[in-house]
């Protein structure tokens, strides 16, 4: 790791060290799917180095694209470095990296049982609540992890911020209450650049890379930094289930990479002039947002560099109102995911929560933005052509907010 460097410079030139050897300048994207081997012991040994989640000796093979590939590897570095872990593992998507962060931690450790703090994920809630792995777990909110846990615990499972509703979790507090219990954090809302969970305590942060990481809507791809202990443990599983990155993928990750202090920035001002926005209109019930309510235990300061810029709200006409706003919208693009360069507009209760019990679900009568590298002052005429639509309504609740988040300024 290069420490050192500003996270601006990490996003710019982590997971290139090799690329001055090999004479280019450009990432270079390797599509082999089966290398040649040395000799059948040198190649046996490199085999089985690696399925068991190691790396490929100096004087081995990469034998086989299920068991490595030195573009995903790349990418590995780079994120590894700006979440100043060990070690990251790339994977097909992000429910393949919680699977797999899942199976390691539980019937591969000999453990049956997660404790989950809500709200996650949809998918997330779903999986681990399917049975499907082979673990039982139990649910909770931030402050009861310690009264949740069990001696057959494999996990903890945190976001934070949470989808959709933005909730903070003090993840120092989380991983003081679990222990001697690993603790994964989604950190897909926040990003390297906002957030280091790794630093906090936790043994793994999660991302959907398909969002923020990549940015631009086109790649699916989920990433775990970790120790290099862990990492071994997450490769077998990769390399048993097949969950593999595409080079391809990784290719277009780590580029993304580059732009993304630059695009979390430019994001945030926008959310943030947005939200500001949505507390004075009367057809807006509640903003939730980082810091709306204020940050009484300091976990903002302590734990993040900024707010992001992912908002939720909740329409005061009801489900009907999201409704209507989520169709009438021409610049939000109503869709699913979030974290691209373009805004998006979707309704989780209906769509990324469906799955989840409807006592843990979100209400129908909110809905999640993902702001965009759009102008902020179309993104607003947009809402509100989308709000003009609606019957009228009343009281607005912007004072609480706005100077603490014009005081609150981000260290991205």
């Amino acid at each position: 790791m290069t420490a050192p460097w500003h996270p601006d410079t990490l996003a710019v030139r982590s997971g290139r060290s090799d690329l001055e050897g090999l004479g280019v300048h450009a990432l270079p994207i390797d599509l082999s799917t089966t290398n040649p081997l040395p000799d059948i012991e040198r190649g046996g040994d490199s085999y089985e180095a690696m399925a068991m989640g190691g790396r490929p000796p100096a004087d081995g093979s990469m034998v086989y694209a299920r068991l490595w590939n030195p573009t995903v590897a790349r990418f590995e570095d780079a994120l590894a470095e700006l979440e100043h872990a060990e070690a990251s593992v790339a994977f097909s998507s992000g429910m393949a990296a919680m699977t797999a962060v899942i199976l390691a931690h539980g019937p591969a450790a000999g453990k049956s049982h997660v404790v989950a703090v809500r709200p996650l994920y949809g998918g997330t809630d779903h999986l681990l609540g399917s049975g499907l792995l082979g673990v039982q777990t139990t649910y909770c909110d931030p402050t009861e992890v310690a009264s949740a846990i069990r001696p057959d615990t494999g996990l903890v499972v945190v976001e934070t911020p949470a989808n959709p509703t933005l909730d903070i979790a003090d993840i120092a507090a989380v991983v003081a209450q679990a222990g001697t219990v690993p603790v994964v954090v989604d950190n897909t809302f926040a990003t390297p650049v906002l957030q280091n969970p790794i630093a906090l305590g936790a043994a793994m942060s999660l991302h959907s890379a398909t969002k923020y990481l990549g940015g631009h809507g086109d790649v699916i791809a989920g990433v775990v930094a970790c120790s290099e202990d862990t990492a071994e443990a997450l490769r077998r599983v990769r390399a048993v289930t097949g969950g593999l990155l595409h080079p391809l993928g990784a290719y277009l990750l780590h580029r993304g990479l580059t732009t993304l202090p630059v695009r979390m920035r430019a994001q945030q001002e926008s959310a943030r002039r947005v939200v500001e926005w949505l507390l004075d209109r009367p057809e807006v019930a509640e903003v939730f947002y980082p810091g709306v309510d204020g940050d009484p235990q300091g976990i903002l300061g302590r734990q993040m560099r900024g707010t992001g810029a992912m908002i939720a709200m909740r329409m005061r006409g009801g489900y009907s109102a999201a409704s209507a706003v989520v169709t009438s919208t021409a610049l939000f693009t109503h869709a699913v995911s979030l974290g691209g360069v373009d805004s998006l507009i979707q309704h989780p209760a209906a769509l990324t929560h469906r799955p989840v019990p409807a006592d843990a679900r979100p209400d129908s009568d909110v809905l999640r933005l993902s702001i965009g590298l759009e102008n902020a002052d179309d993104l607003i005429a947009d809402l509100a052509g989308a709000f003009s639509t609606l019957p009228p309504a009343a009281d607005p609740m912007k004072d609480r907010f706005v100077d603490q988040l014009q005081g609150t300024e981000s260290q991205v």
